[in-house]
């Protein structure tokens, strides 16, 4: 076949053969483009193959990279799409209404200074977390993927088969956008990086148009894109590294949060997707692939935090794009095959859901502690009972939403009623309402009487009221440490002490309490130290991540350490228990900055002073909080050598981090004392 090509398009032209066979004979099939005896372009179509003879006789072809599928029309065709002048400034695109003898309409010859470039998607995400082209005006065409109230998703139907870029992208309409799943649109707008929350939240960057000048529809009811499957049979999240180069080198192989910055805007199936969080109130889950296959979960499904790493196998799922909600589940549920676009929010990469999950239950139960008071054993436990009023105007209707009898239900029937009970964030008789309220006798008469409704014992409450504002947590919510004990089994010595020093400063402060349980005094320090607050995301902008206000948490723990040593010199066999939410993990984190410290060995000592219960607990088991997906340690009962002497029994009670209907967002803990060793 030769010919002449005519002048149409500025010096450019179309030339159209009459083929009397077809070259539909297998796959690949190629042609050669030879102007002057010199091979332009040798193309081929259902893969690569080398020429034998001809013009291109020893060259390898070059795939198109899409094809037409049974159901094309016989008048649509394979086209060239973009504006240019070579070759490379055009990409080929799916079957559109045939040209044949002139220009693809769609394929712009020439350099118009008023037309901004024409790129494909993955060349404006390129190989890194921002754009290349940032704050360029660009255009570019896809395939709608997914549509949000507020914008939508679309996607190169072919991509440049480097795993490195991503080949989706999200576009900001501000209002409903008039496009469908399945439309080819061009978008023609400026490039940015939106970073959700804004700057301060230490977030990582989107790449997207922002209310773009022009959305052309080019055509309807496309084939979608196939999702990249994540798990064994595409591709492996890495399970190691979040990020070990401060963003040096852009590395998804390795680094965890590259990983999930090539798929972004993408669709994505993550296949056969097990829950290790319960379904949380933003409709958020967090999934592990093929079932969890390869990882160390532990007997009750959940993954563990480990010293060395942060788990960047997790995906997040949520439901921002379902029609309804995301279904309740709890760990170690399977959800099958879900899928959906990439998206990054609240610090956290994520694939938004497009079907509701179908979820096959575990079966997991909220656990019961074998560990109730005896005639010579007395249990003393701890739980952060999340804010906690009974001020339903407050934007959290403890009451009405059953927070109370939720609370009420575990420490009866989970808990066995303890004999002393350390609580934490205990909030004021207003909660919320900053109206200078400090009290929280109504907050623990409600609880109490919600105890009694439970079949439970007759408590009495304990507290020291902050001042007003003085000690962090929700504004106005005054929140404390607090005691519950049962005056039939032990008796408060004296009034509790609240535990002045600047290492509380605008944090909670503890509270010391003696008790006697039949002639032998117990001394309880309840603890709560303060927040992570300020720490980056994990996925940030940080790498690596600051572990926000350990600086607090060591002086708190050098401070509680040394007031046990003072009791301990006056008395070396005092018993002596300091429990409660320590706000961190019960070793250093090395993913974590700045160089760790041990808040559990500064509170405990060398040498120890005190005994952390949990450490004969089977680690497998060891977890009282669930962090995006994390099962991890955060709540403590330490002793000291006088109480270790007399082998203490010890258990975290699982009943809410693996669950979505939570009372709390802690699981309590329980231990029960040898404290009286003579029958009665």
């Amino acid at each position: 076949m030769s010919g002449v090509i005519p002048d149409q398009a500025n010096g450019f032209g179309a030339i159209a053969f009459g083929f009397a066979k077809s070259i539909q004979n297998g796959s690949p099939d190629g042609i050669a483009l030879v102007a002057n005896g010199k091979v332009v372009q040798f193309l081929s179509y259902e893969g690569t193959f080398t020429a034998v003879d001809g013009p291109a006789d020893g060259m390898t072809s070059t795939d198109i990279r899409v094809a037409e599928s049974n159901s094309t029309p016989v008048e649509f065709s394979l086209q060239l799409k973009g504006t240019g002048t070579a070759p490379s400034d055009f990409f080929w695109s799916i079957p559109t209404p045939s040209s044949f003898g002139a220009p693809n309409a769609n394929q712009v010859f020439g350099t118009a200074a008023a037309s901004p470039p024409v790129l494909r998607i993955c060349k404006i995400q390129g190989a890194g977390h921002s754009s290349p082209h940032k704050d360029e005006q660009v255009s570019t065409r896809g395939i709608v993927t997914a549509v949000a109230r507020n914008g939508f998703y679309f996607q190169d139907p072919i991509g440049d088969g480097d795993e490195r870029t991503s080949d989706g992208m999200f576009v900001y309409t501000k209002s409903a956008p008039k496009v469908a799943i399945g439309d080819e649109v061009q978008v023609t707008g400026t490039v940015i990086e939106y970073i959700p929350g804004g700057a301060a939240t230490n977030n990582l960057s989107i790449t997207q148009f922002s209310q773009p000048d022009r959305i052309q529809t080019l055509s309807t009811n496309n084939p979608i894109p196939a999702p990249v499957v994540l798990g064994a049979a595409g591709r492996q999240p890495p399970t190691k590294v979040i990020d070990n180069d401060r963003f040096a080198v852009f590395d998804p192989a390795e680094d965890g949060i590259d990983f999930y910055e090539s798929l972004e805007g993408m669709l994505v199936e993550v296949q056969n997707a097990v829950a290790i969080s319960p379904t949380n109130r933003f409709g958020e889950i967090v999934v592990l692939t093929d079932a969890g296959a390869g990882q160390q979960l532990n007997s009750r499904g959940g993954l563990n935090l480990t010293p060395h790493t942060l788990h960047p196998q997790r995906i997040q799922l949520d439901d921002s794009l379902l029609p309804g909600d995301m279904p309740a589940v709890q760990v170690g549920d399977a959800l099958g095959h879900v899928y959906g676009p990439v998206s990054y929010r609240f610090g956290n990469f994520e694939v938004l859901v497009l079907t509701e999950p179908v979820v096959e239950s575990a079966g997991l139960a909220p656990e019961t502690t074998a560990l109730v008071g005896t005639a010579q054993h007395l249990t003393v436990g701890s739980f952060n009972v999340f804010n906690l009023d009974p001020n339903d105007d407050d934007n959290s209707a403890d009451v009405a939403d059953g927070q109370f009898a939720a609370l009420a239900d575990q420490i009866v029937h989970r808990l066995r009623a303890p004999d002393v009970l350390a609580l934490q964030e205990v909030q004021d008789n207003t909660g919320a309402a900053n109206d200078g309220t400090t009290s929280a006798d109504q907050t623990a008469q409600t609880l109490i009487a919600a105890i009694a409704a439970a079949g439970g014992p007759k408590y009495a409450y304990a507290d020291v009221a902050p001042p007003d504002g003085a000690d962090g947590g929700q504004p106005g919510g005054n929140i404390r440490v607090a005691y519950l004990y049962q005056p039939a089994r032990v008796a408060l010595i004296g009034s509790v002490e609240r535990i002045e020093d600047d290492a509380f400063r605008r944090s909670r402060k503890p509270l010391k309490a003696a008790f006697d349980f039949k002639g032998t005094k117990l001394t309880v320090i309840n603890c709560h130290f303060s927040s992570k607050f300020g720490s980056p995301p994990l996925f940030g902008r940080i790498q690596p991540p600051t572990n926000g206000g350990l600086a607090q948490r060591l002086a708190q723990a050098a401070f509680i350490h040394d007031l046990v040593a003072d009791l301990l010199t006056v008395d070396p066999n005092a018993n002596i228990v300091v429990l409660g939410d320590l706000n961190e993990s019960p070793f250093p984190l090395a993913p974590v900055q700045p160089p760790p410290g041990d808040v559990l060995q500064t509170l405990t000592g060398t040498p120890p002073i005190l005994f952390n219960l949990g450490d004969a607990v089977d680690g497998d088991l060891a977890y009282s909080y669930n962090f995006q997906g994390i099962s991890q340690q955060l709540d403590y009962l330490l002793v000291s050598s006088a109480l270790l002497a007399l082998q203490p029994e010890f258990d975290y009670v699982h009943v809410n981090t693996e669950f979505p209907n939570q009372a709390s967002d802690h699981d309590p803990i329980l231990a029960r004392l040898l404290l009286y060793d003579r029958p009665d």
